[in-house]
């Protein structure tokens, strides 16, 4: 069952992850919290980035940071954490078994406690790598295929176990980063990431269901990916990179994938931020044109 926390006052992202109509389109970056916030550099000056993450109080104060700062400028806030966390929790290795609760009960902690601390403000969004990006810093380009395929699966367990345990915790949308998508030809991500993120799909919203929890927008961030393969994984939410114009996404998944709607995130350069306040401006109100017929 699901535990007991403040009321949410502002759905918007969730909205608009389920495809509804919303009076604006939701905001949340991608590094939110992180290194050009001057509180953020502070807290670093005596606290190693992993220390951090495996710290519930400091995790809570970090993603806490820019919803101060920015405060009804954000409409979600994303867990302060790092996808490299399931493979120090699996010895980045192939364990038999992996106690999630017991090897990442930190990042559930600290989701428990920024949601409490959010107190209803925003949405909280947990997240954790995709197997094939998960495996490309555990084998550092080694392995063979038939070993890749037992690695993916029982990292795609892993995920699995920990994305519902992220729900339990508190979070309200999940995103999965398979930052790693785009060193793979369509053939290669139909093989060695899609089956692993349809299981994520599938199997995350069937283990909500069974232990009762809520059944949360699931978004898949698969940069470099053939959007139309990404969009038939299973997720409510596509984030598209810079590289893609949603326009042309949109004509490729006509909003509708096995009779769920798409909802489309994006995309800007990270690159604009170095363009100064007006470039920025601009950038920003170009991409969400962009999005408005869509």
């Amino acid at each position: 069952m699901a535990q007991e926390f403040p009321t949410l006052k502002n759905d918007l992202l969730l909205r608009a992850a389920r495809g509804e109509q919303t009076e604006r389109a939701p905001v949340w970056v991608m590094r939110q919290a992180g290194r050009y916030l001057p509180e953020f550099r502070k807290t670093r000056e005596t606290h190693e980035f992993f220390e951090i993450c495996r710290s519930p109080t400091l995790a809570t104060e970090i993603t806490m940071q820019p919803i101060r700062r920015y405060a009804g400028l954000l409409d979600a806030a994303i867990i302060f954490s790092d996808i490299l966390v399931v493979p120090q929790a699996m010895g980045m290795e192939l364990p038999r078994e992996v106690d999630v609760e017991k090897e990442l009960g930190y990042v559930f902690e600290a989701l428990t406690l920024t949601r409490k601390t959010l107190a209803g403000q925003v949405p909280l969004i947990g997240f954790s790598g995709a197997p094939w990006t998960l495996m490309m810093y555990m084998i550092e380009g080694g392995g063979s295929q038939t070993p890749s395929k037992q690695l993916l699966e029982r990292t795609t367990d892993i995920c699995v176990q920990y994305l519902i345990g992220q729900v339990n915790a508190g979070a309200q949308l999940l995103q999965v980063f398979d930052s790693n998508a785009g060193d793979l030809s369509p053939h290669d991500f139909s093989t060695f990431s899609l089956p692993y993120l349809k299981r994520i799909a599938d199997e995350v919203r069937e283990g909500l269901k069974a232990r009762q929890l809520p059944v949360v927008p699931l978004t898949l961030f698969a940069k470099g990916a053939s959007p139309s393969l990404a969009a038939s994984a299973g997720y409510d939410t596509i984030g598209l990179d810079w590289t893609l114009d949603p326009r042309d996404v949109a004509k490729l998944t006509d909003g509708i994938i096995d009779g769920r709607t798409i909802t489309l995130q994006g995309n800007l350069d990270p690159v604009v931020l170095y363009g100064g306040r007006d470039a920025i401006e601009r950038e920003v109100k170009r991409m969400c044109n962009m999005f408005h017929d869509y």
